[in-house]
């Protein structure tokens, strides 16, 4: 979500210095409002890193695979394959294939990070088949917000500049699907960790006693995703205020 406005801004602002030179206010003033999410980013990536790192080096009894595998079999979820995908920490469900994507060092990997990561996308699985619905409002929202994170924000930076309030305010709308998104994205992140702990141990894949660095990668994991809805919110705040301005103007 930070690299995507950075992104947004950055290609917006590259065909032309001019272009450029106005769009310098117009960046101080959004990054300066959304800092504190900016922060509270940086601070979750951080935590990320070293509880991920830590975890890494503990060994489990179980590879990343083989705990998924044990999970979704349980489950009665045998359907559903695992596969191998490339990056790092780019594990993630496919509800639309039922297929489960482990990051190779997660998917091969005997440790604590590797069976905490794959027991939460198995939990993703599982939130699938039992028809969780936040689950079923995120997938369903997800054209929407896609839609709204590209048209709406140029829309937004093109009101801004442009001093067109009726443009600002169609950006305001569809950039308000990519926060419905966010916001419904919590419960489902929060829910997919929370059956994660507790299937680890209930199913004899981490004791209880040795589930620390485990909690410690998925509450990290979880602050990363308040940091991006608190991105999207502020945002969205901006531009209303923005908007407000312009209209009293």
């Amino acid at each position: 979500m930070i690299a995507w406005i950075f992104m947004g801004m950055m290609s917006l602002a590259s065909p032309a210095v001019v272009i450029g030179q106005m769009l310098m206010p117009f960046h101080f003033g959004l990054l300066l409002f959304i800092a504190p999410a900016l922060l509270l980013a940086l601070i979750a990536q951080m935590m990320v890193k070293s509880a991920y790192s830590s975890a890494g080096q503990i060994h489990a009894k179980l590879s990343g695979y083989a705990a998924a595998r044990y999970i979704l079999d349980r489950a009665d979820l045998r359907s559903v394959d695992i596969e191998q995908t490339p990056g790092h920490l780019s594990d993630h469900y496919d509800p639309r294939s039922k297929v489960l994507r482990l990051s190779n060092e997660v998917y091969h990997g005997n440790t604590m990070a590797a069976v905490g990561i794959a027991a939460h996308e198995a939990g993703h699985a599982i939130q699938d088949a039992e028809r969780y619905a936040p689950l079923v409002i995120r997938n369903l929202a997800v054209p929407a917000a896609s839609f709204g994170s590209n048209a709406g924000m140029i829309l937004l930076i093109l009101g801004v500049i442009m001093n067109q309030p009726p443009l600002l305010l169609l950006g305001i709308v569809l950039f308000s699907c990519v926060v419905f998104f966010q916001v419904i994205n919590l419960p489902v992140e929060f829910n997919a960790s929370a059956r994660a702990k507790v299937l680890l141990v209930d199913l004899g894949i981490v004791p209880a006693q040795e589930m620390g660095p485990v909690n410690r990668v998925l509450n990290a994991a979880a602050l990363t995703y308040v940091a991006a809805t608190l991105q999207a919110i502020l945002t969205l705040l901006y531009y209303i205020l923005r908007y407000a301005g312009s209209s009293r103007s």
